[in-house]
């Protein structure tokens, strides 16, 4: 009698299995973790000394140095004697990536809003000022690659703010057509690239903050109390921001976008320079704006196949209503980039440190070449040069021939 019941259950499960057409694999789910926004309000706070996760950009002012631990917050490093600085406090500013600062008032993001600090006793930080929901789409730069679907279910735009992401693998029907689910209830998605070096600048009295598309500008008169005064859509995937001659350049992923600020609430668009998709942060020097471009799956959405390699781009900017390409150097990995009269400073990631004489654009030499730890964001100051990688900053003094070290210090 048990051997019948057996032989059942095995045509039983045959005739559901033949009955059953679907098929199944094994899927990578997103869900966003998410804090509400008043929670992340409430988690801002100066403290002490804290070890660093990931080093972002950096940032100048006084004898100090600000460095960015992605999404996290702000180190401030006492730089007064550049051969030891020291590391003063820690300001946790969940969803951080970059600061400005003007007469000891500190500008900061966190996520969606813009916090101010009083850094005027570098001992004694507080918070003094707080814009909400004025910096869009922030939330989705770092949405994760490789995840076949994303689960929105729980997320309400309105009052939550996406501070990670849980990635599970679920057993689910095979898409047929292979087009990705958003799984959507309350908002869109996509894969993002994060940027590279400054989505702020401070010019005269307005701060411009570009997000994910658009320049914000703020009225900072008062310093401790900034008001969004206008906002200027650009593109989608707006990436850096660099100020010369009262014109904004900003860098995307897929060109370079030059605006007017004669009337500094209200930039005007003057002329763009297209490129394949890369990330791309610009500098510009006299008549000309340095490019790089960085390929690599980070910088291409998803689907899409890199042809070019990562390389500098020259633009001729003497036209500025239309501007030409003029030279194109091939690169490793750059990032950030900096220029100091006929000195380049280029952040080649893995490649390190590369400084070139730009004395001659359509030929330029190579002058040193630093194999320091994936290069990332470098700031040319008046008596030396800042470079941040890998969680450490590097200090240089300039040379008749390039630059020779200072000092190295690793934020632990």
């Amino acid at each position: 009698m048990k051997l019948n019941y057996f032989f059942l259950f095995i045509a039983t499960c045959l005739f559901v299995s033949c009955s059953d057409d679907k098929e199944y694999e094994n899927y990578n789910v997103a869900t966003p973790i998410t804090m509400s926004k008043a929670e992340l309000r409430a988690s801002i706070q100066v403290l002490p000394p804290q070890s660093i996760v990931t080093s972002g950009k950096i940032y100048a002012y006084q004898q100090y140095i600000f460095v960015n631990d992605v999404d996290k917050g702000v180190h401030i490093i006492d730089n007064r004697n550049p051969l030891q600085p020291t590391i003063i406090n820690f300001l946790k500013i969940p969803l951080n990536r970059d600061v400005s600062i003007k007469g000891n008032y500190l500008y900061a993001d966190s996520g969606e809003d813009l916090v101010v600090f009083d850094i005027s006793q570098i001992n004694n930080i507080h918070r003094v000022g707080f814009v909400e929901d004025v910096i869009q789409n922030y939330q989705y730069f770092q949405i994760p690659n490789d995840v076949d679907f994303y689960n929105w279910e729980d997320f309400d735009a309105n009052t939550d703010i996406i501070v990670g992401w849980d990635i599970a693998v679920e057993r689910r029907e095979v898409m047929k057509d292979d087009i990705v689910n958003l799984e959507s209830s309350s908002g869109g998605g996509g894969t993002g690239a994060g940027g590279s070096l400054a989505r702020f600048k401070i010019v005269n009295d307005h701060l411009y903050v570009v997000d994910n598309s658009r320049i914000n500008v703020f009225d900072i008169q008062n310093l401790d109390a900034p008001v969004k005064v206008g906002e200027e859509y650009v593109t989608w995937e707006a990436e850096t921001i660099f100020h010369e001659n009262n014109k904004l350049f900003i860098g995307s992923t897929t060109g370079m976008f030059i605006y007017d600020i004669s009337q500094p609430s209200s930039p005007q668009y003057i002329s763009e320079f297209d490129h394949m998709r890369f990330c791309d942060p610009v500098v510009v020097d006299g008549d000309y704006a340095y490019v790089t471009l960085r390929a690599g799956a980070s910088c291409s959405m998803e689907g899409e196949t890199q042809m070019l390699d990562s390389r500098l781009e020259i633009i001729d900017i003497s036209d500025i209503y239309n501007p030409q390409l003029v030279e194109t150097y091939i690169m490793d990995e750059p990032y950030g980039l900096g220029v100091k009269d006929d000195r380049l400073f280029i952040c080649d990631g893995s490649a390190g440190l590369k400084v070139y004489n730009k004395s001659d654009i359509s030929n330029l030499q190579l002058l040193q070449n630093y194999n320091t730890n994936d290069a990332y964001d470098v700031i040319p100051m008046v008596d030396k040069l800042l470079m941040i990688g890998n969680n450490t900053l590097t200090q240089y003094n300039y040379t008749a021939t390039g630059i020779e070290l200072i000092s190295e210090f690793t934020i632990q």
